[in-house]
């Protein structure tokens, strides 16, 4: 760590992630800093995908989903071991919000928007359907429309874009919150404290950039940056269930009856299942926010109303998860109508934030603000820089849990550095259950406190 940097950027999801790598990879030097864990807050609780988001089209936010599909190929060509296409079905009903006319119509716009780079769209009649999901309910069936997306291991991609990023002018700290802001002889003097051990450390920087998705008002407010509240705190839950618990081999999209989608999408040898979408409770823990009962029934009963024999009950999830969606006020009175585009924000001299969007544009975001900060210096912007590919891939790629073995965790906690036993496990492994089959847990435990 060196004790003056001319950007210190604070939040390390995935946006704060994407900003290190792109002044990086322009020659800047750069501090990036996280609270907790890299990519273990919002950027690890997403459904998991990479998507245009099919659902924006109704709101006509077609700028934003043709940027998001642009993204989406981008990833799958610069991170294949992390991502993969897929083939997502739409069942639709007699009662379904979207009439198979509709979905049909929707699709073939999302493959416009997409260029025509998406493998291309079809749909089904009843019997397809009823072909291709046996247990899926009949009674009123119209067919299903099929489309192409992507899933990926979020918090790994985030991981991956910091590990290209450090270099000898460019350093990442983890658990190390910052306390204090203050300005002295035209530079910002940041305090820091190390949330492990409760050391202190001082730095200082030229620019200092915030990426703190749905946390921002209430950092900034602790930290009394001029600031105007402009964040909508929406909780969104997940559930992985066993891999049996459905005979799908294909993601789905499940519209409900409250006009809301619910993905369920096989993978990691399970099965993942969301997403809800409140408001926050007044007493919940922004920073630690849990899937509630009420949220895990919701999910439940809408699966079950497709595919009743199934009966999924709560013995069949392997774990919950929740995050907080960076939502941005815009004027909608309904949290699922609020636009998913970001807002960058200069509130004063050198110190710049940015707001909403969603995970799938994230170098987007990152370009964006780093942008603006390159034009108020004078610095030229190279647009291309991003689109090199990653230098270090993780030890784990996607999908291949099942054959971690002691070499493997040696050489994550050597070149990924861990610092607890969370990290390891749920963002450097990426496992779904901590007690895994295929993993002698308390071997791994062991191997991390010798570490």
């Amino acid at each position: 760590m060196n004790k003056h940097y001319t950007h210190v950027i604070i939040g390390g999801g995935i946006v704060g992630s994407g900003i290190f790598r792109d002044l990086s990879l322009h020659g800047e030097d750069v501090l990036l800093v996280d609270k907790g864990d890299f990519n273990s807050q919002t950027s690890q609780a997403s459904s998991k995908m990479l998507h245009g988001g099919i659902r924006y089209l109704e709101n006509f936010d077609f700028a934003l989903v043709k940027e998001a599909l642009h993204e989406k190929k981008t990833w799958t060509k610069l991170a294949p071991h992390l991502t993969k296409e897929e083939m997502f079905i739409i069942p639709v009903y007699k009662e379904s919000k979207w009439p198979l006319f509709f979905v049909r119509i929707g699709l073939f716009l999302y493959d416009l928007l997409s260029l025509f780079k998406n493998p291309r769209f079809y749909t089904m009649n009843k019997v397809q359907t009823l072909n291709k999901l046996p247990e899926l309910r009949s009674e009123s069936l119209k067919g299903a429309g099929v489309y192409s997306d992507a899933i990926v291991e979020d918090a790994k991609l985030g991981l991956e874009c910091i590990y290209d990023a450090i270099n000898e002018k460019c350093h990442a700290l983890n658990y190390k919150e910052l306390i204090k802001v203050a300005k002295k002889d035209g530079k910002y003097q940041l305090s820091l404290i190390d949330k492990l051990n409760h050391q202190k450390m001082e730095v200082s920087c030229e620019n200092l950039i915030f990426a703190l998705g749905p946390f921002t008002d209430q950092v900034l407010k602790k930290l009394e940056i001029p600031w105007n509240p402009v964040m909508i705190p929406s909780k969104g839950s997940h559930i992985w269930i066993k891999k049996d618990s459905l005979n799908i081999k294909q993601p789905m999209v499940l519209q409900t009856s409250d006009n809301r989608i619910i993905f369920v999408i096989p993978q990691r040898d399970a099965i993942l299942i969301g997403t809800t979408e409140i408001a926050l409770a007044k007493d919940e823990d922004i920073f630690n926010i849990k899937a509630s009962d009420e949220e895990i029934e919701y999910i439940l009963q809408n699966v079950n109303e497709y595919f009743p024999s199934a009966e999924l009950k709560k013995d069949c999830i392997i774990r919950s998860f929740a995050g907080v969606r960076p939502l941005v006020q815009d004027g909608s009175k309904h949290r699922s109508k609020v636009s998913r585009t970001h807002k960058v924000y200069n509130p004063t001299e050198n110190i710049f934030v940015i707001c909403g969007g969603k995970y799938t544009t994230f170098r987007v975001m990152a370009q964006d603000i780093v942008k603006m900060i390159f034009k108020k210096s004078g610095k030229r912007y190279i647009k291309d820089l991003s689109l090199r590919p990653l230098k270090k891939k993780s030890v784990i790629p996607m999908q291949a849990q099942s054959f971690i073995t002691q070499d493997n965790i040696d050489e994550i906690l050597a070149n990924e550095l861990p610092r607890t036993y969370e990290d390891l496990i749920y963002r450097r492994l990426s496992l779904i259950d901590p007690q895994d089959p295929n993993i002698n847990t308390q071997e791994v435990k062991n191997l991390f406190k010798t570490s």
